[in-house]
């Protein structure tokens, strides 16, 4: 019984680790593709936006998918983007 509950506890890490690092590479997608479209923000709000985009980016990769989520996200509140 404890066993059975250890294993679905650690196939559940997985597939939510695994949904995290899904939602960084499009909420990436999505800043790149409104930056692309010259979007009406002030050149420090443009500033913001790429800082944060790099450093969603970073954490990305290092596997720190909610700490990128949480940037990423403040760069598409900057832009408007939902």
């Amino acid at each position: 019984m404890i066993l059975r509950q250890l294993i679905v506890m650690v196939c559940l890490l997985i597939v939510s680790s695994s949904t995290f690092a899904y939602r960084c590479t499009i909420d990436m997608r999505k800043i790149d593709e409104a930056m692309a479209k010259k979007p009406a923000i002030t050149q420090s709000q443009e500033i913001e936006v790429r800082k944060l985009r790099t450093e969603g980016e970073a954490l990305h990769k290092k596997g720190k998918h909610k700490e990128s989520i949480e940037a990423l996200h403040k760069a598409l509140e900057i832009l408007g983007v939902q």
